[in-house]
């Protein structure tokens, strides 16, 4: 029996549907979000990230399942998604009612930062069309089932939106796996979204219930710790403190309590500066342990994006069949690429990915 039972290519509509909110991104490049007069716009999102990802860079099919407010923001949004190559056929639209007090299109406004300034975001998004999704409101018959998804993915960020987002996340990912798909989970802890709801406390609550439910589970720095409760010996705050027994030991806690894991996976990085890091990867699967080359002192343009390029870097040679040694090596090399561009979504091409992941360098080439 193969690690992870994926269905075939020609047997479904998707390689992967992606659930989670799509915000507009306002990126003030080099100025301070409060010192600002002009703003380039992207879009993004943890989840979406991953299904672009898969999309542009690797040329998968892939589907977002998210709500917008039907306005011209919401129709930029729309716009930006069709050229990120990811299917908009079950946006589910809301109406405007000329101001957003029932419904509106989440903003986030994003800082890269520069040496030892951090990257800085802040996010505008509350009562947001995707926060306000409820279980029953999806026919994920159709998206997972009649369609057909050989993965699917959601993770944190959205579980965190609201009241109600984690009963959507529920029900899709047990659709998913009555179908036979592969579901992957990226905890993506943000202390900011879980404040006004119950705060680590809820968030453990909420990721411990979701974890029973997941084929791949993701995670970076703290996640595996303020997401879920686990201790970790070894480190001060930080996974990228941990050294492979460390994580192994960690691992083997976590896979002890949610058996249904077949995969374990997290990003390793050390922040010297903003725009210096040490980056790598470690994944556990089977009871082995694999680790991707620490790439030190990474040049780093812009880092946010960089965890969801390593997770569409490792969903895609898992959906092509490659081992988890190759998964993990594939993950990094694309999340290591995606920081070297502006915006959430990677610009990276498969060639280029492939070309890192065997040593290229930074020369020239034409």
């Amino acid at each position: 029996m193969s690690l992870l039972e994926i269905p075939p290519a020609g047997g479904a509509r998707w390689d992967c549907v992606a659930l989670g909110e799509v915000m507009l991104r306002l990126d003030p490049g080099e100025d301070r979000i409060s010192r600002a007069r002009a703003f380039r716009a992207w879009e993004g999102g943890g989840e979406y990230n991953v299904a672009r990802g898969l999309s542009r860079t690797f040329g998968m099919r892939t589907a977002i399942v998210t709500a917008l407010v039907d306005n011209p923001i919401g129709r930029l949004i729309e716009d930006l998604i069709l050229a990120g190559g990811v299917d908009r056929s079950h946006l589910i639209w809301r109406p405007f009612d000329g101001v957003g007090r029932a419904a509106r299109n989440g903003l986030n406004f994003t800082e890269r930062g520069f040496g030892i300034r951090p990257a800085l975001g802040c996010s505008d998004r509350g009562h947001s069309a995707a926060s306000q999704l409820r279980a029953g409101e999806v026919d994920w018959q159709s998206v997972l089932g009649a369609e057909g998804a050989r993965w699917f993915h959601t993770g944190g960020i959205f579980a965190a939106l609201s009241e109600t987002t984690p009963a959507v996340a529920l029900e899709a990912m047990q659709e998913a796996r009555r179908h036979g798909g592969i579901v992957s989970y990226d905890l993506n802890y943000r202390p900011s979204l879980w404040q006004a709801i119950g705060g680590k406390a809820r968030a453990q609550e909420v990721n411990r219930e979701l974890v029973g439910q997941v084929d791949v589970l993701l995670g970076n720095e703290e996640d595996f710790t303020a997401a879920l409760g686990f201790e970790v010996e070894g480190a001060d705050e930080s996974l990228s403190a941990l050294d492979p027994e460390s994580y192994g030991r960690m691992v083997e806690r976590v896979v002890a309590a949610y058996p249904n894991l077949r995969v374990v996976s997290t990003t390793l990085r050390t922040a010297h500066t903003a725009s210096r890091n040490d980056w790598g990867a470690i994944l556990w699967a089977d009871g082995e342990l694999h680790q991707a080359p620490m790439r030190l002192n990474l040049e780093v343009l812009d880092r946010v994006g960089g965890g969801d390029a390593f997770a569409s870097g490792l969903v895609y040679a898992f959906l092509s069949g490659l081992s988890p040694a190759e998964a993990v090596a594939w993950g990094a090399a694309h999340g290591a690429l995606a920081m070297t561009t502006p915006g959430d979504a990677s610009m990276a091409t498969r060639d280029e990915v492939e070309r890192v992941l065997h040593g290229g360098t930074g020369r020239v080439v034409r």
